[in-house]
């Protein structure tokens, strides 16, 4: 497997050792857990010592253990997955791949398929690399491979051993039903596909909705949800746990749904998006909708301009959620909050007379 020239575990101790021999700049990265958590890059060496302590008691933190290693840090990569499916009798497929580089903080809040970077002959290398790095753990069940991307050239990862949030997206191209797969695959049975069944079929996009306010650095922002209206139609998939009256807890992830899209190809997918957005009603907590929003319209997304550093790099996305953060749905038959607002204040003006 091609993957970024790295350390084993380092601590204090070690770390500058290691990293003048990785260059800099580099990532550390807590070995225990995934999601971003505790990830820093260190650009130069007077910074390594502060961001080992912190890393390392991220670590220990959130996964109970401070095992922490580095790597070298490459500047905006893309963030591509591979879908891998394999049973007890030998058999391993991949579904293709998930773009994945629109982050936030290192979590994934928005993904599509096929990449707009790939190629049919890079798609097929990396696939084919997937399916190495299962077969080789003898790895049973579905699961995906994740790389990064940049110039032409893919690195390892991590594998994540399970079905992911954005599973769906793959769904849609694909046609194959993974849920399903995996029961089958546990039930002791074989793949109902071959590598040579696998087609993909037009494109596909899966937006997170975090209950989160955007305007204000995405602070988590758990309250009753009062109104709740899903868009649908053809090509939309609404998968969510929540509706009118629920209430968002403050104590587990913000994901209050997944709006996933499928057209038939990129420019359809975004139009649907954007249009499956604008339906969108949740009323109550804020949310990225406004914030999704800015993303389709944004030009270099949608010349497929991307790298994980998207977000950073278009500050001015905010500024255009805050503006479509008034654009009332035309599927939300609640009252207008600028009618009630303006008629609050006409009464109140009424009183003080």
């Amino acid at each position: 497997m091609p993957v970024t020239p790295g350390s084993g575990a380092v601590e204090a101790a070690t770390a500058l050792e290691a990293a003048r021999k990785v260059g800099f700049p580099v990532m550390l990265k807590p070995s225990g857990g995934g999601g971003g958590i505790g990830m820093k890059v260190v650009e130069s060496e007077k910074e390594l010592a502060a961001a080992i302590e912190s890393t390392t008691q991220a670590a220990r933190s959130a996964f109970g253990d401070a095992t922490v290693y580095l790597e070298r840090y490459v500047r905006h990569p893309r963030h591509i997955e591979i879908q891998v499916v394999c049973d007890r009798h030998g058999h391993a497929v991949h579904l293709g791949e998930r773009e994945c580089s629109i982050q936030r903080r290192h979590q994934k809040i928005m993904e599509e398929t096929p990449s707009p970077a790939l190629t049919p002959e890079l798609r097929a290398a990396m696939g084919e690399a997937a399916i190495r790095a299962a077969t080789a753990a003898g790895y049973v069940n579905a699961g995906t491979v994740e790389f990064i991307f940049s110039e032409g050239e893919f690195y390892f990862l991590e594998v994540n051993a399970r079905l992911q949030v954005e599973h769906p997206i793959t769904e849609a191209v694909t046609g194959i039903d993974l849920v399903k797969e995996q029961i089958r695959i546990a039930a002791g049975l074989e793949l109902s596909f071959t590598q040579r069944d696998v087609e993909w079929r037009g494109h596909a996009i899966e937006m997170r909705i975090n209950a989160e306010d955007p305007l204000r650095k995405f602070i988590p922002n758990p309250k009753r949800i009062s109104r709740w209206v899903a868009p649908a139609g053809p090509g939309v998939r609404v998968d969510s746990g929540f509706g009118p009256g629920s209430d968002v807890p403050p104590n587990y992830d913000s994901l209050v749904a997944k709006l996933i899209v499928h057209g038939s190809d990129r420019a359809d997918a975004i139009a649907r998006a954007s249009r499956a957005l604008r339906e969108f009603v949740v009323v109550g907590p804020a949310t990225t909708i406004p914030y999704h929003r800015a993303i389709l319209d944004n030009p270099d997304f949608r010349a497929g301009n991307l790298s994980t550093r998207f977000i950073e790099d278009h500050p001015q996305l905010i500024e255009v959620a805050r503006k479509l953060a008034d654009d009332q749905s035309p599927f939300d038959y609640g009252p207008d909050p600028r009618h009630v607002a303006a008629a609050a204040a006409a009464v109140a003006s009424m009183v003080r007379r």
